[in-house]
């Protein structure tokens, strides 16, 4: 009889556990298992999986029941039901692209680590106010990217980011390189047609390569 896998203890940062998140949308919750195992075997245990599609709380808790030794959590969060119904589901972590007061509160009270969206120094600024030092640069490259993040580790060094938009793996190592990043979001390592395809061996390949980023 094999031994059972213990799920990898609760995380305090997100920052630290892996130097790339795969963001994922998913159409049809039955890939989600396959395809976190493939992400898994290749040394991502990190998975951001998004409410933009119906098929997003189902995924998160199929994987939460059936791959254990995956991080999973929600991304896209947009309301306090998304975010408490996510968690229920079996999510790990809550991830939103951008925050409100209301959100906010909605998402630390789940209990969960928190990436609450950010683009501008200000919205940096208040989250500090908040007791916030994590957050989710994006849209990464749209908001400015690697030279944007670079002007903020000075003034604001006690923010850490995961930048996430327009991130692929020729873009992600100059972005690990920053003292502010501890991890980058990206698709790359799960494309459309892979998906489609349920080539789950192309996707643990992709994302070998992004965990060897990390160095």
């Amino acid at each position: 009889m094999a031994a059972s896998v213990s799920p990898p203890p609760e995380p305090s940062s997100l920052l630290g556990l892996a130097p790339v998140v795969p963001v994922v949308v998913l159409e049809d919750a039955a890939d989600a298992v396959p395809l976190a195992r493939a992400l898994v075997a290749g040394g991502l245990p990190v998975v951001e999986l998004t409410l933009r599609t119906p098929a997003g709380v189902e995924a998160i808790r199929a994987v939460a029941a059936e791959v254990p030794e995956a991080v999973v959590g929600a991304g896209t969060v947009l309301t306090p039901a998304q975010a408490e119904e996510a968690v229920d589901a079996g999510a790990r972590f809550l991830v939103s692209p951008g925050w409100t007061d209301r959100l906010l509160a909605a998402m630390r009270g789940c209990g969960v680590p928190v990436l609450p969206g950010v683009s501008t120094a200000s919205e940096v600024v208040a989250l500090l106010e908040r007791g916030v030092t994590e957050m989710k640069f994006f849209p990464a490259e749209a908001a400015g990217g690697i030279p944007y993040l670079k002007s903020l580790a000075s003034p604001l060094p006690q923010a850490r980011f995961c930048p996430t938009g327009g991130i692929d793996e020729a873009r992600a190592p100059g972005y690990l390189a920053l003292p502010n990043v501890g991890c980058v979001g990206g698709t790359w390592m799960v494309p459309g047609d892979a998906l489609a395809a349920q080539d789950w061996p192309r996707v643990q390949r992709l994302a070998e390569g992004a965990a060897a980023l990390g160095g």
